[in-house]
């Protein structure tokens, strides 16, 4: 049986939305981010657009297939519920970093969306493996980009402590 499209609508309105609310707070450019030190081990800049907008289409296909496999619509808005706090976690990482320029901050932001993340992982394996599977590479990700958040701190610390 297909399943209701109506499952997938709801994640994929809520991940895009973060992902254009993400990009919006994101700014490369900005004097402050180019006068950063980063690690060597950071990937170039061109690997990010591609990398997030794999991630949040895997994690709105993983969601809708979890929607649709919940029995009954209190669990769905249970976990769309979780969906939504993981994306509110994801967007707020990039005005805090980049905007507010508050690595420290987007650091505890960035630490909070891996656990909702994982959160997020263990709900979809309680219903279907295959979208916890598809979820993997997202926490991955997080994981990788809260060691490089706290790398930057590391090597930049008077310019990430002046909030």
């Amino acid at each position: 049986m297909k399943p209701p499209w109506k499952h997938f609508a709801v994640p994929t309105a809520i991940c895009a939305g973060a992902a254009v609310a993400g990009v919006l707070g994101t700014k490369v450019d900005s004097r402050w981010y180019k006068g950063l030190r980063k690690p060597a081990w950071q990937p170039p800049g061109w690997v990010f657009g591609p990398a997030w907008t794999t991630l949040y289409s895997l994690t709105a296909i993983a969601s809708g297939r979890v929607l649709d496999r919940l029995p009954d619509h209190r669990s769905r808005t249970g976990f769309t519920g979780e969906l939504a706090t993981n994306m509110t976690l994801n967007v707020a990482w990039s005005w805090l970093f980049f905007t507010a320029q508050r690595p420290r901050a987007s650091l505890i932001d960035s630490a909070a969306l891996e656990v909702s993340t994982l959160r997020l992982m263990k709900k979809a394996a309680e219903v279907d493996r295959t979208s916890a599977l598809m979820l993997a590479p997202y926490a991955g990700w997080v994981g990788f980009a809260t060691v490089l958040n706290g790398e930057i701190i590391r090597l930049n610390p008077a310019r990430t402590a002046k909030h």
